[in-house]
């Protein structure tokens, strides 16, 4: 049974880290998933704000004011415009959704792992259990046979004295008889 506590010390110290990054994993895919989208670069209205900051100098103001009262259709010519940032961890969101899924497929295998030397364990234990209980029941039956057999023989030893004492005085009878 020691050995067994140690194998299941162990089975749920693995299956604790197994469950740990497989609920890790699951949670970064979740934050990225929800990051999953390209960003667009600062509109007019973002730059205009900068105006409002008073670490940026009066010459950059007056520049944007500049460029802020030209036409915006004029600015936006033919160029499509492009993201600021494009959302480029899809490779990382599939690198950890395969992890997640190797984690839990070694989970799954520990846990079968562990009913079966849980089985087995039972198994042994039911085993042991029956032989003990046989092993008693055989020692109890034997007990018995050998008290029997001991009465057996002190009532035969006791017959055979009575008889023996019988014989001795019939034989000492028998010699007083034939002596006169």
């Amino acid at each position: 049974t020691t050995v067994r506590e140690i194998e299941k010390a162990d089975y749920d110290a693995l299956h604790q880290d197994y469950s740990e990054s497989v609920d890790a994993l699951q949670r970064a895919v979740a934050v990225l998933k929800t990051q999953g989208h390209d960003r667009r670069q600062a509109s007019l209205l973002q730059v205009s704000a900068l105006k409002e900051l008073s670490l940026i100098p009066e010459k950059a103001k007056k520049t944007l004011d500049a460029f802020l009262q030209q036409d915006p259709e004029g600015l936006e010519v033919s160029a499509p415009e492009a993201y600021g940032y494009e959302f480029q961890s899809h490779g990382i969101i599939e690198m950890l959704e395969k992890l997640s899924d190797e984690f839990i497929a070694e989970r799954t295998k520990l846990e079968k792992e562990e009913m079966n030397g849980k089985h087995a364990y039972d198994m042994l234990m039911q085993d042991l259990t029956a032989q003990i209980a046989q092993a008693t029941q055989d020692r109890e039956e034997k007990s018995e046979s050998k008290a029997k057999n001991l009465q057996a023989k002190a009532d035969a030893e006791g017959d055979l004295k009575d008889t023996t004492d019988t014989r001795d005085a019939d034989q000492q009878y028998l010699n007083d008889l034939t002596a006169t």
